[in-house]
């Protein structure tokens, strides 16, 4: 008997067990979580947030602020030299005050990358987390002063 039992779980598994999926389904609309969680489906839950950083993060956001302080000092030499500020808002405050200037582009700059460094583990797509964005601007802010250094070697006020 205990083999005819066997035979008979063998061809139920041929059966398909799920019954079809509802118009009105309480699991897609977030009201009943799924009964599959546990071991590695933890891992995918939500992003972490620590209160300690990686060194490479650290290196990264106090790059970008000395990156950006260059840059407030260069736009300033190179409007010394007779170049316009394409940014309008950044024009009204140098029109304003150059202390007002430096100090809302730091804040503002200081400001976006602590957003960005509490949520650095965030995935923006599949492939893509909110860390590689703050490398991207890493990269683009070291363009941006190789081409500010350039226009200003270009210039009589060599630096």
């Amino acid at each position: 008997m205990t083999c005819n039992k066997a035979v008979i779980d063998k061809d139920k598994r041929n059966y398909e067990r799920r019954s079809g999926m509802p118009f009105f389904c309480k699991f897609q609309l977030g009201i009943k979580s799924g009964r599959r969680s546990g071991g590695r489906r933890d891992q995918i839950k939500a992003p972490a947030y620590v209160d300690i950083y990686s060194n490479h993060l650290v290196f990264c956001v106090i790059s970008i602020m000395i990156l950006s302080s260059l840059d407030a000092f260069f736009t300033l030499n190179i409007l010394a030299e007779g170049g316009e500020e394409l940014n309008v808002f950044m024009e009204v405050l140098i029109a304003d005050s150059l202390h007002k200037f430096v100090a809302v582009k730091l804040a503002l700059t200081a400001f976006a990358l602590l957003l960005l460094t509490i949520h650095h583990e965030v995935k923006l797509t599949q492939s893509i987390r909110v860390v590689h964005l703050i490398y991207f601007i890493l990269s683009g802010y070291a363009v941006l002063i190789g081409y500010e250094i350039t226009l200003l070697s270009l210039t009589d006020g060599h630096l």
